[in-house]
């Protein structure tokens, strides 16, 4: 059990490490290359916790995604080198659009 947390946890580390997504590039297309890994396609949550409907984090502020995602926590790396602060906004409008179905 340790092994596969250890194996989850190297695998979302290095989902951070894919490289930047192009400056253009859609909350959707960020999220499917950055997040998806760890997150799920549908925000089921997996080695990260979910971001869907009734999750925890679909209480909480942007401001509170924003932060997480440019600074990390916990698990989750850092996007703060990767991702431009309008990247971030598009990905934080594209999972709450995903929230609302």
């Amino acid at each position: 059990m340790k092994r596969v947390a250890v194996v989850s946890m190297v695998f979302c580390m290095l989902s951070a490490c894919v490289g930047r997504p192009p400056a253009d590039a859609s909350g959707a297309e960020i999220y499917d290359q950055l997040c998806a890994h760890c997150h799920g396609a549908d925000l089921e949550g997996g080695v990260g916790p979910p971001l869907g409907p009734g999750s925890e984090v679909a209480d909480k502020p942007d401001s509170y995604l924003v932060l997480t995602i440019t600074r990390g926590e916990g698990r989750m790396p850092s996007f703060e080198r990767t991702l431009t602060a309008e990247q971030v906004d598009r990905v934080v409008a594209y999972i709450r659009e995903k929230e609302a179905g």
